[in-house]
């Protein structure tokens, strides 16, 4: 019969036509249709769209028998219910294995008899060409041992069966209970009487999520897919701690914290005696390599980048998903305490059988929990509307790796950073590891031709790895995994500091690990300042870690910041291979004070301006990064790793790197300030409270142009002569890119003007205001402004330009709204000369999937400035407003883009899985905290 197939959205009833057949037809229907009806040409629905081809026209439809059977329960029960609705179970069985349908002439070729095949033929429906053939069988299923793949199914309890439907018919009417089958295995007839599983009892209905992970019994399916045993402890998602320990995705946690772990409860009762800062070995399986065993580290979170543990049960009467704590309240991991060292599990015990029991409570309940956490997929970049401006998907900017290959052959060292690729890593005892010391540490530097500045260097050189919390992926940084080469710039019994380039450290929200060249040992770093201008960033370590073996082997480089790298000089560039062997090479100086000249990225973050640095005429290549030392290892600069982003055509760009040197002198500054007492806020470090500095500085981007040029511009002969005399070598001039939104500095310096002189001194280079700014400090009586002469128009002109104070912190706050992250703006998108005059303290960051916002379309690279007609000129204000809206609330929302284009958008609150919450840096306990602000009391 000919039939007329249509996808329709129905507006009323539809009458089911329940035939056993399946569909496929040329209908070439596309992605969003799943799911509507499939009509004949009487108007009754005969099956789902369920799929498509997009290769072709093809089209398939599931058939509707179960789907009607389905529709009979829910109408029997929901006659019942009288106030509201309840959970109905459907019935469903299993024997966890699965039959293909294959021709008869197939079967034969498995060993079919003859006589059972006209058996088969003459019970079958007219026009039948095949039976149901085993093809697998899930590992400790009631199919188990008793079937095999190419057993040929010929009776279902007692009855001749070749269709799916009449299996799963009996099978869901049989749950509990036997049934028999009859096979033909190789031509020999056998009988089994095999009971009938609940589908729903190895159907997980709760999971765990912890760091972003999400971690359940592993399913009936992805057994099937996988041939694993049901109910194993199953990674769906990796989340963070998992992430940056290298379990991938689809693992199978087998042994954690030194313990066998077989189900979720057992996971569960030894997270809750760890506590946060401890690393623990953990034992994995891949499906892709079953047979091994996999052994990483996993660090517990420091810091409060996601909520504690919980568990998530789904419940069937609301349809909502309910989250709960899963550890008990005296738990170490809920305490504030951090403990930094490979630390022995505790002596008071939580049996996984209380664990499944709390399990159990957690299903049959009502849980009635506020929902502190919405953020259980991983946070992608700053996507764009595509009527936005820099419309551009860069879902993929967190797997952005910083890559340096390792030619043997070549000399050429350097480190792979995949993300993906897993690593493995082995838990070692620090106290074997100082009785061991007592062989000679720095044996290995001594070895065949290194050089003598690399002997000297070696103590103090260390290998950075660095890890971004996906929810904490602030000022536009594009990546979560780094590697680099650091320098030890200070090191005593209370505190080491290790200065690296900010292409390794972007932001102070990131989990450090430092290694050391010196000492074979991996301890953790802190954040503790990241200069606001220049590409170097200040880590933190505690010596006491080191062990006193350690801690005397480890020593601080020796700077010199004077004299300042002549062209023609010779330097060691010294560095670390991922395996912390130094390396070093003669090089010379080409240009000492090279210009750095980078353009925005389309999705703004940190790029280092108003900088000289150093050029060498030979390198390691664009990865290697490390120090440039003298013969007697003495630090000139640190060799460190800029970020840029090259653009190609219209939108395409690729993020690069490069390297060059950066002169040792404003580090050795900001060191002698923190050594001898700053006067900024204090900062916790290792237990003690020390002043950080803070930087006075210009806020305005600025340029080099040759005095052959400003020439032509009309600078005076008088001007050009004081420039030369001031500096021969360079002759040039500095000249006005911008000024930061924001800044003190604009309104006054306009785009082009030329800066002849502070106070009077000739200016040629950058480092001629850096030191006009720290003299403003030393002066008491000043305002902290700045007398410049600028050449603007053909004219000279003397303009009072206020200077701003800048700590070394970086952003220190968070909010998540509606799955949109939201900050203060950083100085990469101030730098770009524009702030909203509505209100600027509300900077969309980055977006969750899933959200709200990503639904809605809240996307980042934008300023929220009204929330239903309210302003919100900062964070505080912000918050103050969106507390007053309700769970499941439309919100109207308004907002402008980078380029000035303003925009009004409407989103739906839910606070359920999205709860609005915030990330804050707490100075006095120098740890990340997290705060819900506002959720969903149910």
């Amino acid at each position: 019969m000919k039939r007329i197939i249509k996808d329709l959205a129905p507006f009323g009833p539809i009458e089911f036509d329940n035939r056993s057949s399946s569909y496929q037809a040329a209908s070439g229907t596309k992605g969003g249709s799943s799911g509507s009806p499939v009509i004949d040409w009487q108007g009754r629905a005969v099956a789902l769209n369920a799929g498509s081809k997009s290769s072709s026209a093809s089209a398939f439809f599931l058939p509707l028998e179960r789907v009607v059977r389905a529709l009979s329960f829910l109408q029997i029960r929901g006659d019942s219910f009288k106030n509201k609705w309840e959970a109905v179970t459907i019935p469903r069985g299993t024997l966890q294995m699965t039959f293909l349908h294959k021709g008869f002439d197939e079967t034969r070729r498995l060993g079919l008899q003859s006589g059972t095949e006209q058996l088969v033929r003459h019970a079958s429906p007219l026009g039948e060409t095949g039976m149901l053939v085993v093809d697998s069988v899930v590992p400790g299923g009631p199919a188990h041992n008793h079937l095999e793949p190419g057993d040929v199914l010929v009776r279902l309890n007692g009855e001749v069966t070749t269709q799916f439907l009449k299996i799963e018919t009996l099978l869901d009417d049989s749950v509990n209970q036997e049934v028999e089958l009859q096979i033909e295995r190789g031509g020999t007839p056998l009988t089994l009487n095999l009971t009938v599983q609940d589908l729903h009892s190895i159907t997980p209905d709760y999971f765990l999520e912890i760091s972003g992970a999400v971690i359940h019994p592993l399913s009936y399916q992805q057994a099937r897919n996988f041939r694993f045993h049901c109910g194993l402890v199953y990674v769906a998602e990796p989340g963070y701690m998992l992430f940056r320990a290298g379990v991938p995705r689809h693992a199978i946690i087998k042994k954690f914290a030194g313990e066998e772990v077989s189900r979720l409860g057992d996971l569960i009762s030894i997270l809750s005696k760890l506590s946060r800062g401890a690393r623990v070995p953990l034992e994995y399986l891949s499906y892709l390599d079953r047979y091994r065993r996999k052994s990483v580290l996993v660090t517990v979170d420091a810091h409060e980048w996601y909520t504690p543990p919980q568990i998530y049960t789904r419940d069937d009467t609301s349809g909502l998903w309910r989250a709960k704590s899963a550890l008990p309240l005296e738990s170490p991991l809920l305490s504030a305490t951090v403990n930094h060292i490979e630390e022995s599990l505790a002596h008071h015990e939580v049996s996984s059988e209380a664990v499944e029991d709390r399990l159990v409570e957690h299903i049959h309940q009502d849980i009635s929990q506020d929902l502190t956490n919405g953020v259980t997929s991983m946070e992608t970049s700053c996507d764009q509307a595509a009527n936005g401006p820099h419309s551009r998907d860069e879902s993929d900017g967190g797997t952005k790796k910083r890559r340096v290959e390792e030619d043997l052959s070549e000399g050429i060292v350097a480190a792979d950073c995949s993300l993906n690729e897993p690593r493995e890593e082995r838990l070692q005892n620090s106290s074997t590891l100082q009785e061991d010391a007592s062989v000679d540490i720095q044996g290995a530097a001594a070895a065949a031709n290194a050089s003598a500045a690399e002997r000297v260097i070696e103590p103090a050189l260390v290998m950075l790895e660095v890890h971004v919390p996906s929810s904490c992926m602030l000022d536009g940084v594009h990546s979560q995994h780094f590697f680099g080469t650091g320098v030890i710039i200070y090191h005593s019994q209370t505190m080491g500091l290790v200065v690296v380039d900010k292409n390794t450290v972007a932001i102070s929200a990131s989990d450090v690990t430092i290694s050391f060249a010196a000492f074979p040992i991996e301890i953790p770093g802190e954040v503790v300042f990241l200069h606001p201008i220049h590409n170097y960033a200040l880590v933190a370590y505690d010596p006491s870690a080191l062990g006193a073996v350690g801690a005397s082997v480890v020593r601080a480089a020796q700077l010199l910041p004077e004299p300042a790298l002549r062209r023609g000089d010779s330097v060691y560039l010294v560095g670390l291979s991922r395996s912390l062997q130094a390396t070093s090479r003669k090089s010379a100086v080409t240009n000492p004070c090279a210009s750095v000249n980078i353009g925005s990225a389309d999705s703004p973050r940190y790029r280092a301006i108003n900088m000289e640095v150093i050029e060498l005429d030979t390198d390691f290549g664009s990865t290697f990064s490390g120090a440039l030392t003298d013969e007697h290892g003495r630090v000139q600069a640190i060799w460190g790793s800029f970020s840029t982003q090259l653009k190609y055509g219209g939108s395409s760009s690729e993020d690069h790197q490069f390297v060059r040197g950066i002169p040792i002198y404003t580090i050795s500054e900001i060191l002698g300030k923190i050594i001898s007492g700053a006067n900024g806020p204090p900062l916790l470090i290792n237990g003690v409270k020390r002043s950080m500095p803070l930087v006075r500085i210009l806020e305005i981007e600025l340029y080099p142009t040759l005095l052959s040029k400003a020439r032509s511009f009309g600078l005076s002969n008088c001007w050009i002569e004081a420039l030369i005399k001031k500096d021969p070598v360079k002759r040039q001039v500095l000249r006005v890119k911008g000024c930061l939104a924001g800044s003190k500095a604009e309104n006054l310096l306009e785009q082009g003007d030329m800066v002849l002189a502070i106070n009077k001194e000739p200016i040629t280079c950058f480092r001629d205001i850096e030191d006009a700014c720290q003299a403003l400090d030393e002066c008491d009586d000043n305002e902290g402004r700045l007398t410049m002469t600028i050449f603007r128009q053909g004219r000279e002109v003397e303009v009072v330009v206020g200077t701003d104070v800048r700590n070394g912190n970086g952003t220190t706050r968070l909010i998540n709204w509606c799955g949109s992250i939201v900050q203060d703006p950083h100085p990469a998108v101030r730098a770009l000369g524009f702030l909203p005059k509505e209100g600027h303290g509300v900077y969309a960051v980055r977006w969750c999937h899933g959200s709200p916002a990503h639904r809605y379309g809240l996307y980042a690279l934008q300023w929220i400035v009204e929330v239903n007609g309210k302003p919100t000129p900062d964070l505080d204000t912000f918050l103050n407003v969106t507390k007053e809206l309700e769970h499941g609330q439309f919100v109207r929302v308004r907002t402008v883009y980078l380029n000035g284009k303003p925009r009004v958008l409407t989103l739906k609150q839910d606070l359920h899985y999205w709860p609005t919450w915030e990330v804050r840096f707490d100075l006095d306990t120098a740890i990340w905290r997290r705060q819900t602000i506002k959720a969903l009391d149910t």
